[in-house]
């Protein structure tokens, strides 16, 4: 990272803390759609954001300041960085009394930057990277195509970090212009207690993976093995939206912060003690991760009656039961997701069949949805006794005594028996260790039963050494 820049100053302060940041690489056409995506729905939001942009140069800022043009509308301010170029301070644009330009020297680092950040009272998101240098990219050179230009960082829709790297940026433009940073702070302050602890990122979600698989669909790159990196590279950010979302509602829950990383421990011990197979347990993981996102606990799904289609390349081994109404399900358009979309659509049927939303019953329900279902309230009974003076035995048995008055009703009598073996090691000291997924290594869900194409090496999440 460049000395003095706005990642390293941010990788800086979060290096020892509990929490540190979790950097990849990505390519410029995945951040072209990220950062679309992210400026429309300023479009599409009612409050007024506070945006903050660096464009490294002032001809990147040209290609796009229409846009901006129409995103100030919508704004309160937005300030933007770059190095400047011909024409850079004359678009009409740039004339806006909201639009406020900070022309960098070029020698600064933040003029290898780019970035958008955006502080709203419906949503804070941010993407902020810094060019490879010619070193980095190695053997193969820096290269010619315009779209495989890659940039190190991170996006995402964490209010504190978004937050956090405002303050750094408006810091960063004192040392040019002290008034405006002082304009900047003040929306800033007047925008930070109106954010929405749990912020509605449903539609934001929705519109990053459409756009990703807009630019995907665009792309035009000469050769299959180019192609396959910046494709790999595009769904991987498709399933990081959802990962991010999934984490945000976690964290917004604060009775229960730590549920979906619970069920995801415990399913993965389940899965060992079934024998499940590695692409078995890693969808079931995905599936925890994402389960608690309301959009998809309330899809709609039909039996296999009449509708021939199944969803057997995941799994050719194990086709799940039950098909998606087309349009009914957010992760439907993503294909290497089918098979979690269903996992979590069917968490809430019954072993009798009188849950929904198909009235399955028994075996035809997924199995990973049984598990999920089963492993989803044991997690929340645990939960729900934490702060009680009861020890850790009794919290475990009581939970499972709970379960247990459901089996062969709600819940699969033999993942109650599971369950129960689960629970005695719990008892007797054993440890499952608790990690956050990488998610800006999303691409670990795409195996050899998800995804025909073998792997590059330049998929997203490796880290330039």
């Amino acid at each position: 990272m460049l000395e003095g820049s706005i990642l390293q100053q941010l990788e800086t302060a979060h290096r020892q803390s509990t929490r540190p940041i979790r950097f990849g690489v990505y390519y410029k056409n995945t951040l072209v759609s990220l950062c679309h995506a992210l400026e429309d729905q300023i479009l599409a939001e009612e409050g007024t954001p506070l945006v903050i942009t660096a464009f490294q140069q002032g001809k990147w800022y040209l290609q796009e300041a229409q846009r901006y043009a129409d995103i100030a509308q919508r704004s309160r301010e937005i300030a933007i960085m770059a190095a400047p170029d011909t024409g850079f301070a004359e678009h009409p644009t740039s004339q806006l009394s909201n639009v406020d330009l900070v022309e960098l020297d070029p020698v600064d680092p933040v003029a290898q930057e780019w970035h958008l950040i955006i502080l709203s009272p419906g949503y804070t998101a941010m993407v902020i990277c810094q060019e490879l240098s010619e070193a980095d990219y190695g053997n193969a050179g820096v290269p010619t195509s315009d779209l495989e230009r890659k940039f190190y960082g991170l996006w995402t829709f964490e209010p504190e970090l978004v937050q956090e790297t405002a303050e750094i940026a408006i810091a960063h433009i004192q040392q040019y212009n002290s008034a405006l940073a002082e304009k900047l702070t003040d929306h800033k302050q007047a925008i930070i207690p109106l954010i929405a602890r749990s912020q509605n990122l449903g539609a934001v979600v929705s519109r990053v993976v459409d756009y990703l698989q807009t630019g995907q669909d665009n792309l035009s790159i000469p050769t299959a093995l180019r192609q396959q990196a910046l494709d790999r590279n595009l769904v991987s950010n498709e399933i990081q939206a959802f990962l991010r979302m999934a984490q945000l509602m976690d964290m917004a829950d604060v009775n229960n912060p730590m549920a979906a990383a619970e069920v995801v421990v415990l399913a993965e011990a389940m899965g060992q003690l079934l024998d499940l197979p590695a692409w078995q347990i890693k969808r079931l993981r995905l599936a925890s991760l994402l389960h608690r996102i309301d959009p998809l606990q309330k899809a709609e799904s039909v039996l296999t009656g009449g509708i021939s289609t199944r969803y057997q390349e995941d799994a050719p081994s194990s086709p799940l039961t039950c098909p998606l109404v087309p349009g009914a399900q957010v992760l439907r358009t993503m294909p290497r997701l089918r098979a979690v979309a269903q996992i979590i659509t069917h968490q809430t049927e019954w072993w009798n069949g009188t849950g929904e939303p198909a009235g399955l019953a028994g075996d035809e329900i997924p199995l990973e949805s049984r598990i999920l279902t089963l492993l989803a309230d044991f997690q929340w009974r645990v939960n729900q006794r934490k702060l009680s003076n009861q020890s850790r035995q009794e919290i475990f048995t009581q939970a499972l005594d709970e379960c247990r008055q459901q089996q062969s009703t709600r819940f699969d009598p033999k993942l109650v028996d599971t369950l129960a073996l689960l629970v005695m090691g719990l008892q007797q000291g054993l440890d499952l260790p608790m990690m956050t997924p990488k998610v800006s290594a999303g691409i670990w869900i795409l195996d050899s039963h998800w995804d025909s194409h073998s792997k590059t090496n330049e998929e997203i999440g490796s880290y330039p050494k």
